[in-house]
């Protein structure tokens, strides 16, 4: 039996200059049959040369469907005429609707990683079975600060493993969650110095195994006994592991690209780290953002990563200068350099001031203390 498929179709106007900037026709495809695997930014790049004005067409077209859920065998299509008319004919359904981006590259940081304000409150692994120096799965951990707790309680036991902050943007912690001496000072001179005030942006979690409550403190017992029981990929538990509730910690991943929001317009935005604390990032790289939801920051927002124009050496005037040739501020004797753009970026999760992007495409590499800015910026 054929499936009488319902073909919607609406049509809009366009601004000429969102139109111009957006809408590449050469090469651009009549139509599109979604495919198992694609993302939204890639049916995106397909029709725009601007990714992230896809929702402007869409949110032209009130009559299409919600276009945040694309199915694998939809038929997409965009015309131009004197106006931008958006089509989509619903495919058979039979797959779950297509992702904003690919989960493979993002899912670690969305389940493993997280982003909290303060770390103090939070119980702690106080000891180890057999006073061992680590557990794993099987063993037992025994945890303060607990008070409150039931038999029965799943916890996700994380280590604090690195501290946002403004202007340093990153400070690696020890098993304590106190700075490692030393941390960060590869980025003090590459850092521009930001224009927002010292600020402490949160601390990172990283999940290291999952365990039950078999034991409340009760009597002059003060810890509570923890039954790790995390999969084969649990790591090690050690001493001054933190432990925060198992809970439905739902991401979306069905979001379109967009520019940022309004309010956003000259916040300084930096980039903290590069995933895997490598120097430098390229496509399908995960950065930390500077700015969460708290400044307005929500999953699809695509930023523009600009690394800071140079403050050179003015070598005809001060030849014999011994000065830096390659400073980050500005001084005597010294000529400034045009910022250079290095890549475009798309944010997949955000927490209060801190965000997760994945880089999209570039040109050049994405190093720690580079600008994000508007997606459309020219400098």
């Amino acid at each position: 039996m054929l499936l009488r498929i319902r073909t919607v179709v609406a049509a809009a106007m366009l601004t000429v200059a969102a139109y111009a900037t957006a809408v590449e026709m050469n090469g651009h495809p009549t139509t599109y049959v979604v495919q198992k695997g694609d993302t939204l930014w890639d049916i995106s790049a397909r029709f725009l040369k601007k990714p992230w004005l896809w929702p402007e067409i869409w949110q032209a077209n009130p009559q299409v469907a919600n276009p945040h859920l694309i199915y694998p065998g939809d038929v997409l299509s965009l015309a131009y005429l004197d106006r931008v008319v958006a089509r989509q004919e619903p495919g058979p359904r039979q797959e779950a609707p297509i992702t904003g981006i690919p989960l493979s590259e993002v899912e670690p940081f969305l389940k493993e990683l997280s982003v909290v304000d303060r770390i103090d409150h939070l119980p702690y692994v106080a000891g180890l079975e057999d006073n061992r120096l680590r557990a794993t799965s099987g063993q037992l951990a025994y945890v303060h600060g607990l008070d409150g707790a039931a038999v029965g309680q799943r916890y996700a036991v994380v280590r604090p493993t690195v501290r946002y902050a403004l202007p340093k943007p990153t400070e690696d912690l020890d098993a304590s969650g106190r700075t490692t001496p030393g941390s960060g000072n590869l980025w003090k001179d590459f850092t521009v110095p930001n224009k927002r005030p010292h600020q402490q942006l949160g601390y990172e979690l990283a999940k290291v195994n999952v365990g039950t409550i078999t034991r409340v403190p009760s009597g002059n017992v003060d810890v509570a006994t923890l039954a790790l029981q995390g999969t084969g990929d649990g790591r090690e538990v050690r001493a001054g592991d933190r432990l925060v509730p198992v809970g439905a910690t739902p991401y979306d991943l069905q979001f379109f690209p967009h520019v940022p929001a309004p309010g956003t317009d000259g916040l300084d935005v930096r980039v903290l780290a590069v995933a895997d604390m490598l120097l430098s990032g390229g496509a399908r790289d995960v950065i930390a953002l500077s700015a969460g939801s708290a400044q307005g920051v929500d999953n699809g927002t695509v930023f523009s990563l600009w690394r800071q124009g140079s403050h050179v050496k003015h070598v005809m005037k001060a030849p014999n200068s011994s000065q830096m040739d390659d400073s980050r501020v500005d001084g005597n004797n010294r000529l400034t350099m045009p910022d250079e753009y290095a890549a475009h970026a798309m944010v997949f999760r955000t927490f209060d001031n801190v965000s997760y992007a994945l880089v999209m495409e570039g040109i050049k590499p994405v190093l720690v203390g580079y600008n994000a800015r508007h997606p459309d910026a020219t400098e």
